[in-house]
Protein backbone atom coordinates (compact mmCIF):
# COMPACT_ATOMS: atom_id res chain seq x y z
CA UNK A 1 0.00 0.00 0.00
CA UNK A 2 0.99 3.27 -0.98
CA UNK A 3 1.03 5.79 2.39
CA UNK A 4 3.21 8.79 0.15
CA UNK A 5 1.13 11.86 -0.79
CA UNK A 6 1.29 13.57 -3.72
CA UNK A 7 3.38 16.64 -4.03
CA UNK A 8 2.99 19.59 -6.57
CA UNK A 9 5.64 22.10 -6.76
CA UNK A 10 5.95 24.96 -9.52
CA UNK A 11 9.37 27.11 -10.47
CA UNK A 12 9.26 30.41 -12.77
CA UNK A 13 12.20 30.31 -15.02
CA UNK A 14 13.86 32.75 -17.05
CA UNK A 15 14.64 31.51 -20.59
CA UNK A 16 13.51 29.11 -23.34
CA UNK A 17 12.28 25.70 -23.35
CA UNK A 18 14.70 24.41 -25.14
CA UNK A 19 17.78 25.42 -23.07
CA UNK A 20 15.13 24.25 -19.56
CA UNK A 21 15.01 20.72 -21.39
CA UNK A 22 18.80 20.52 -21.51
CA UNK A 23 19.16 20.77 -17.70
CA UNK A 24 16.14 18.26 -17.08
CA UNK A 25 16.43 15.80 -20.30
CA UNK A 26 19.92 14.97 -20.49
CA UNK A 27 23.05 13.29 -18.85
CA UNK A 28 25.04 16.47 -19.16
CA UNK A 29 22.03 18.85 -17.70
CA UNK A 30 21.20 16.53 -14.88
CA UNK A 31 24.68 16.44 -13.57
CA UNK A 32 25.00 20.31 -13.14
CA UNK A 33 22.27 20.67 -10.66
CA UNK A 34 21.01 17.67 -9.50
CA UNK A 35 23.09 15.14 -9.14
CA UNK A 36 26.99 14.91 -8.91
CA UNK A 37 27.09 12.55 -11.90
CA UNK A 38 24.25 11.06 -13.93
CA UNK A 39 24.72 8.04 -16.34
CA UNK A 40 21.54 7.15 -18.73
CA UNK A 41 21.52 3.91 -20.71
CA UNK A 42 18.21 3.27 -22.84
CA UNK A 43 15.52 3.88 -19.76
CA UNK A 44 18.04 3.11 -16.77
CA UNK A 45 19.22 6.20 -15.08
CA UNK A 46 21.90 6.36 -12.25
CA UNK A 47 22.37 9.24 -10.21
CA UNK A 48 25.34 9.70 -7.93
CA UNK A 49 25.65 12.11 -5.21
CA UNK A 50 29.26 12.55 -3.39
CA UNK A 51 31.80 9.41 -2.89
CA UNK A 52 29.14 6.93 -1.34
CA UNK A 53 24.97 7.62 -1.95
CA UNK A 54 23.99 6.14 -5.79
CA UNK A 55 20.10 5.62 -6.57
CA UNK A 56 18.64 4.19 -10.01
CA UNK A 57 15.74 5.29 -11.34
CA UNK A 58 13.73 3.96 -14.31
CA UNK A 59 11.83 6.24 -17.05
CA UNK A 60 8.41 5.05 -17.58
CA UNK A 61 6.89 8.40 -19.54
CA UNK A 62 8.87 11.50 -21.45
CA UNK A 63 8.18 13.49 -23.92
CA UNK A 64 11.13 15.29 -25.59
CA UNK A 65 11.14 18.56 -24.85
CA UNK A 66 7.97 18.48 -21.92
CA UNK A 67 8.56 16.81 -19.23
CA UNK A 68 10.36 13.31 -17.99
CA UNK A 69 9.00 10.98 -15.70
CA UNK A 70 11.24 8.73 -13.45
CA UNK A 71 10.53 6.19 -10.64
CA UNK A 72 13.35 5.81 -7.99
CA UNK A 73 14.15 1.62 -8.54
CA UNK A 74 13.40 1.22 -4.46
CA UNK A 75 10.25 2.85 -4.28
CA UNK A 76 6.58 1.95 -4.34
CA UNK A 77 5.42 1.54 -7.97
CA UNK A 78 2.56 3.82 -7.58
CA UNK A 79 4.98 6.98 -7.42
CA UNK A 80 7.11 8.60 -9.32
CA UNK A 81 8.78 11.84 -9.65
CA UNK A 82 8.18 14.49 -13.03
CA UNK A 83 10.09 17.77 -13.85
CA UNK A 84 7.71 19.04 -16.76
CA UNK A 85 8.03 22.36 -18.66
CA UNK A 86 5.38 24.69 -19.07
CA UNK A 87 4.80 28.19 -20.34
CA UNK A 88 2.13 31.07 -18.39
CA UNK A 89 1.27 33.19 -20.70
CA UNK A 90 0.42 35.90 -18.03
CA UNK A 91 4.07 36.00 -16.58
CA UNK A 92 5.54 35.30 -19.65
CA UNK A 93 7.92 33.02 -18.18
CA UNK A 94 8.34 29.08 -18.19
CA UNK A 95 6.83 27.33 -15.26
CA UNK A 96 9.17 23.86 -14.30
CA UNK A 97 6.36 22.03 -12.25
CA UNK A 98 7.51 19.20 -9.98
CA UNK A 99 5.44 16.27 -9.26
CA UNK A 100 6.85 13.89 -6.30
CA UNK A 101 5.81 11.43 -3.25
CA UNK A 102 6.43 12.05 0.52
CA UNK A 103 5.68 10.18 3.65
CA UNK A 104 3.21 12.99 5.29
CA UNK A 105 6.12 13.76 8.02
CA UNK A 106 8.67 14.39 5.21
CA UNK A 107 6.54 16.45 3.22
CA UNK A 108 8.20 19.93 4.68
CA UNK A 109 12.12 18.08 3.90
CA UNK A 110 10.76 17.07 0.12
CA UNK A 111 9.93 20.75 -0.31
CA UNK A 112 13.17 22.34 1.20
CA UNK A 113 15.52 19.46 -1.46
CA UNK A 114 13.41 20.88 -4.10
CA UNK A 115 13.43 24.63 -3.16
CA UNK A 116 17.45 23.56 -3.24
CA UNK A 117 17.76 21.96 -6.04
CA UNK A 118 16.09 24.66 -8.50
CA UNK A 119 18.17 27.62 -6.54
CA UNK A 120 20.98 25.30 -7.83
CA UNK A 121 19.47 25.26 -11.31
CA UNK A 122 19.32 28.87 -11.47
CA UNK A 123 22.67 29.36 -10.41
CA UNK A 124 24.22 26.84 -12.86
CA UNK A 125 21.82 27.62 -15.55
CA UNK A 126 21.90 31.36 -15.10
CA UNK A 127 17.40 31.02 -15.02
Amino acid sequence: MNNKEKIFLEYPLKGSAAMLWKFIGTEHGLSTWFADKVQIEGKNFDFYWGKEEHRSATLIAQRNGVYVRLRWNDENVHTFFEMRITYNEIIREHILEITDFAEKDEISDLKYLWDSQIEHLKRQSGM
